[in-house]
């Protein structure tokens, strides 16, 4: 068995899916992934999930632009995600973290006008309160987007840039709040049949 102990890796990564509804598929997730700057981060794609591992600024970077750039296909686009950073972290990657706190995709996007619906939950795990973690996160995504109820999730809507940034600003406190290994699962869709 793996001794799996706690350290003090800032490494942040998460695994995603983008789904492109669409006989296109091939292409528009090729061209997301040619349009978007990686050199910050390290990433690999295998037959089920392509994994982003480095800062965290880079990590949300990379993913925020992968998305933007698919959905402006204007075709029906799932993404599946599962941020995570902390205990037991990572043992490998660390190359990417002499990284500077600027974003390489930040400036391609940010003007990006893309309506999105999502869901995410949340998961500050090590902690005792972390109901209430999660209770004051939701309250903070109200500054970004429109929240409501969800089963097992929040649910969101709004523009896919202040969406991501949302979830990045929660993320990152509740990171800085304690938790030693926080997990945020999420999931966006842009460009549905069922948002007209």
């Amino acid at each position: 068995m793996t001794n799996q102990s706690c350290n003090d890796s800032n490494i942040a990564g998460v695994s995603f899916s983008l789904h492109p509804m669409s006989d296109n598929f091939i292409q528009i997730i090729e061209g997301a992934l040619n349009e978007v700057d990686t050199s910050k981060v390290w990433m690999n794609t295998d037959d089920v999930t392509t994994t982003v591992r480095g800062k965290l600024i880079h990590v949300f970077d990379v993913t925020k632009a992968i998305f933007t750039h698919a959905a402006k296909t204007g075709e029906h686009i799932a993404f599946q995600a599962t941020y995570s950073l902390g205990c037991p972290g990572d043992s490998s990657g660390d190359v990417y973290m002499s990284e500077d706190e600027s974003p390489v995709n930040r400036d391609q996007i940010k003007n990006t006008k893309q309506p999105v619906a999502a869901k995410f939950s949340l998961y500050p795990l090590g902690g005792g309160n972390y109901m209430d973690i999660i209770y004051d996160q939701i309250e903070a995504m109200k500054e970004h987007v429109t929240v409501s109820s969800a089963h097992y999730s929040t649910h969101l809507n709004g523009e896919a840039i202040s969406i991501f940034n949302g979830l990045e600003q929660v993320f990152q406190t509740t990171v800085e709040a304690g938790s030693s290994h926080t997990v945020m699962t999420v999931s966006i869709s842009a460009n549905s049949p069922s948002h007209k």
